[in-house]
């Protein structure tokens, strides 16, 4: 109501003012012979003292207006640090969406990245995996057909030895062939050194040149004979390292098969 009364007032004061430079203005709403000053005065001036009464009237007391100038300003204070922490809060929420949505393109870029890269090393396994195919049935090829050839080879020189050891029993005498024939029978008895068979072909009475013949075409392994003989010591009795190998050594083999023997059956 103070506020319309003030209002009311303004308008007032404004039209007296006007009314005295130009009552046509303000009087237009009356006849013509009623717009002069005296009349505006009547009008306006009772009309502004009327509202500047009223005005003051309904006017609040200085110390209700302070108080509630008091009562305003906090509310106000308070709606402005409200306002401003909700600027704020939005501010924060826009710049987390927006960090949210960079991390959302990243991972969706990343998620690209390695689809891509898992499916080119899928590409690739696939390639290495059809590579190591074909090399592998290329060396099971390879070897099958090395497999052959060795199979063709050992067929070979069986057949090379069979017609060698044919050729030469057709070439033996009776005298070679009994020796070669007994020189079989002691190894697989017992071992022998190839001057041990000899000596014991010629024991049995067969001439040198057909014991060493014997000795000499008999398929033996010599350094096998030496193990075979240092383990049957062994199991006979009790030797030295040093003494078995001076005992192979007088059955016939040399320093170097006898050493070789008795570090095979002193492991």
């Amino acid at each position: 109501m103070n506020n319309l009364f003030f209002l009311l007032l303004t308008i007032s004061f404004l039209a007296l003012i006007i009314g005295f430079i130009k009552p046509n203005v303000v009087l237009r709403w009356g006849p013509a012979e009623k717009r002069k000053r005296k009349n505006v005065a009547v009008y306006f001036g009772i009309s502004t003292i009327l509202f500047f009464v009223l005005f003051g009237i309904t006017s609040p007391p200085a110390s209700e207006s302070a108080n509630k100038s008091e009562l305003i300003e906090p509310e106000k204070e308070e709606a402005e640090e409200e306002a401003k922490a909700e600027a704020e809060a939005k501010e924060k929420e826009e710049e987390q969406a927006k960090i949210e949505e960079e991390a959302k393109k990243k991972e969706e870029a990343k998620a690209k990245a390695d689809a891509e890269a898992k499916k080119k090393e899928e590409e690739q396994a696939k390639i290495e995996a059809e590579a190591k195919k074909k090399e592998e049935e290329k060396a099971k090829a390879d070897a099958e057909a090395k497999k052959r050839e060795e199979q063709a080879k050992i067929e070979a020189e069986a057949k090379k030895k069979e017609e060698e050891k044919a050729k030469a029993e057709a070439a033996q005498t009776i005298a070679q062939r009994q020796a070669l024939q007994m020189a079989e029978n002691y190894l697989n008895y017992t071992a022998f050194s190839k001057s041990g068979l000899i000596d014991q072909l010629i024991y049995e009475g067969f001439s040198k040149a057909d014991a060493t013949y014997a000795a000499e075409k008999i398929n033996v392994d010599w350094n096998e004979q030496a193990v075979k003989m240092a383990q049957n010591y062994l199991d006979y009795t009790s030797f030295s390292k040093s003494g078995l190998i001076d005992q192979l050594k007088y059955e016939g083999f040399s320093h170097e098969v006898a050493t070789n023997a008795v570090n095979v059956v002193y492991k």
